[in-house]
């Protein structure tokens, strides 16, 4: 039978409480049992005056306000707030009755600007929802998957300019030179000077000129792969098995991951000394993260990387390395003798250009002019070799195989759900506000299911037994 709404219902009026429209099953009920949003005032008392001033928005609603939208992935606070407005979940996960005004949406941005800017705030909300699922037994960090995700800018990519920058020195030269020094010394090789830069002779000033934005310097041209070329920024960031993030920090995008890998590392590392394998792509596949990981004890997996060179051309394993005589051997038999140690710590083997010739493989060898062939090893390439031992061992090969469900899909989930594909805001510092706050709601939307699940805090209901809650619990 057809039936017809009519419009009387809207001038209805009756007596029902914000928490009785409030939908039991709502992932917010969940999250306001999971945890207790009171630590945030200690975090923000010295921020505030006690007895001066005007009345200000509770610190826990602000913070909450944000909590919202990442954890729905509204694109902005203004939106954010017209959401609020009408949606009666979240006027209760605010604490806010149906008719109250809601902050205006600039209340965020002025108290970031005059109170939270500079202050490691943000990690502190992040490490705290984090060490709760520690202590829920959730957070599983002796198998790490690191990997980094680009976001784009707020930058229109045609507004550029030329702009010098600092090379900083490698985090590792000083332990290479050493390295190298020893190296060279062993092959009866004069040790290298200093090098320094020609324009002042300060060694520890060194330039280079790159390709920056007018809207947001802050920023760094990225490409790769398929990707267009645009400003971004690179969330750099670390995972369990559990896809529990333990740890991130941020990057302009024009910096490659292998540079920093090393200051989240030692990052995961002091917070989580557990930590027993480093799940890593072929990125991250360089002789110095290699040694890196081995000396502090820890297992390196990452993936088979495809050597640099042209097709159908004799590969680096096509060159048999004898260890005894140092030296290499190539395909025709002939061998390639340690010629010297450059300053990026490869060895060079060379081979005798009169006998390469007159090879009838010249043409998969080399295409050098004077037909000498040249294979490098770094002096740390013994690393390398056991990171290869590892990869093929199955164990490293199971291991790596979680890489897809736990890191990639924790991207996915942030792009996709949590509004990290691209961000509104400008420069480094709110954007990593962006990154953490959006993965602490991320742990926080994970801890918050798990809880509603596991029996130990689960509420007693007699029409479900408790151990169909284990059950259930088990099988997510």
């Amino acid at each position: 039978m057809l039936n017809k709404r009519t419009e009387d219902s809207r001038q209805q009026i009756g007596f029902h409480s914000i928490e009785d429209l409030m939908p039991e099953e709502h992932i917010l009920r969940d999250i306001e049992k999971t945890i207790d949003f009171s630590f945030i005032y200690d975090l923000v008392e010295d921020r505030y005056c006690h007895d001066n001033g005007r009345p200000s928005i509770d610190p826990v609603v602000l913070f909450k306000i944000v909590f919202i939208q990442y954890l729905f992935g509204i694109s902005s606070m203004r939106k954010t707030i017209r959401e609020i407005e009408v949606n009666i979940a979240y006027r209760w996960f605010l604490g806010y009755g149906l008719t109250e005004v809601i902050p205006h949406f600039t209340t965020f941005g002025k108290n970031y600007v005059r109170r939270f800017a500079d202050t490691d705030i943000f990690e502190k909300i992040f490490s705290h929802i984090l060490q709760e699922g520690i202590d829920c037994g959730y957070v599983k960090p002796e198998v790490v998957f690191i990997d980094s995700t680009h976001i784009k800018a707020n930058a229109n990519r045609r507004k550029t300019m030329k702009k010098q920058i600092r090379v900083e020195a490698r985090h590792y030269h000083n332990e290479l030179m050493e390295e190298i020094t020893r190296d060279r010394e062993a092959h009866d090789k004069k040790p290298f000077k200093d090098k320094e830069d020609p324009k002042d002779g300060d060694p520890s000033v060194l330039t280079k000129e790159i390709t920056g934005s007018t809207t947001d310097p802050d920023s760094g041209m990225f490409h790769k792969g398929e990707h267009e070329r645009c400003f971004a920024y690179s969330a750099h960031t670390a995972c369990d098995r559990n896809n529990f993030i333990l740890g991130a920090i941020v990057s302009p995008g024009n910096i490659h991951d292998s540079v920093m890998f090393p200051h989240l590392y030692e990052k995961i590392a002091h917070e989580f000394p557990q930590m027993r394998d480093v799940v890593v792509d072929a990125g991250y596949k360089t002789p110095s993260i290699c040694r890196e990981i081995v000396e502090d004890g820890r297992i390196p997996i990452m993936p088979y990387k495809r050597p640099p060179g042209k097709k159908n051309m004799f590969r680096p394993r096509d060159f048999k390395y004898d260890r005894e005589r140092d030296l290499y051997v190539c395909p025709a038999g002939q061998e390639l003798k340690y010629g010297t140690t450059n300053r990026e710590g490869y060895r060079e083997y060379r081979s005798d250009k009169k006998r390469c010739k007159d090879c009838p493989h010249l043409e998969k060898c080399t295409l050098s002019r004077s037909n000498q062939k040249v294979v490098i090893r770094h002096v740390w390439a013994d690393y390398l070799d056991r990171v290869e031992e590892i990869r093929l061992s199955p164990y490293g090969k199971a291991t790596y195989a979680q890489r897809s469900q736990t890191i990639e899909r924790v991207f996915a989930d942030a792009k996709e759900r949590h509004g990290m594909r691209y961000t509104t805001l400008k420069g480094k510092a709110r954007m990593e506000m962006k990154v953490l706050l959006t993965f602490a709601c991320m742990n926080l939307k994970k801890l918050a299911s798990w809880k509603a699940q596991d029996p130990r805090f689960r509420e007693y209901n007699p029409c479900f037994p408790s151990i169909f809650n284990y059950i259930a619990f088990c099988i997510v």
